[in-house]
């Protein structure tokens, strides 16, 4: 069975000012099969987010391949590989990048209506796991009129909307406060939980960081595996 993503020798670089390379990654291996949760922590411009972007095919590595499901991305062309990425992968951010002008309802239309999935059948699957994140009585509120943790778990209903073997989030929680980030990264869990999805998880909040199945630092472009017993 092939893992939901792999990452084989991955290396990016950076042109910088006076035409000076910064190496972000530096030979990255990585392998994550379905239903397992793995957590990157790091320093600061350690190029988590960076990896989190390859992973994801937001953005392309310098060297090196990733594979999903097997099949490598790197030769896809660029609308190919959008569409590839709104069916196999779901992103959360630090923000939430809801769309103002719509409700909550049609943010998590959004990305089923972009793969083309009928609009009933994208508005059903909407309600559906906007039920599940807790949010049936805010469907018709755009963003503005959501707190900070509706928001987030808007973002969340819609990076599952299309329900992707693959979850990327970076930094989900870093603009909540303690109690409504707890609330969150139960939530995370539980439906990756309910649809075997593989999670990768960027943050500095080593509390979601133990939870996670899998452990890795990211440092001087390098991934390394961490024994979660030494950091509880």
């Amino acid at each position: 069975m092939s893992d939901v993503v792999a990452a084989s020798d991955l290396h990016r670089t950076f042109e910088a000012a006076e035409g000076r390379d910064i190496r972000v990654l530096r030979g990255v291996d990585l392998q994550v099969p379905a239903g397992e949760t793995v957590a990157i922590i790091g320093p600061s411009g350690a190029g988590k987010s960076t990896l989190l972007h390859l992973l994801g095919g937001l953005d392309r590595p310098t060297d090196g391949d990733v594979r999903w499901a097997g099949n490598s991305i790197g030769s896809l062309k660029s609308l190919e590989l959008a569409a590839a990425r709104n069916r196999y992968v779901g992103f959360v951010f630090q923000f939430h990048h809801l769309l103002r002008d719509f409700t909550a309802l049609e943010n998590v239309m959004i990305p089923q209506l972009m793969g083309g999935t009928g609009r009933r059948e994208a508005e059903a699957r909407a309600r559906e796991i906007l039920d599940q994140v807790g949010l049936s009585e805010r469907l018709s509120h755009r963003p503005g009129k959501l707190s900070g943790g509706e928001q987030q778990r808007v973002a969340v209903a819609r990076a599952l909307a299309n329900e992707p073997p693959l979850l990327l989030a970076d930094e989900p929680s870093g603009n909540l406060d303690v109690e409504t980030s707890e609330r969150l990264h139960n939530l995370l869990f539980e439906l990756v939980d309910v649809h075997q999805s593989a999670l990768i998880v960027v943050t500095h909040n080593m509390g979601l960081a133990a939870r996670a199945d899998r452990m890795l630092r990211l440092e001087s472009g390098v991934l390394t595996s961490v024994e979660q017993s030494r950091v509880l």
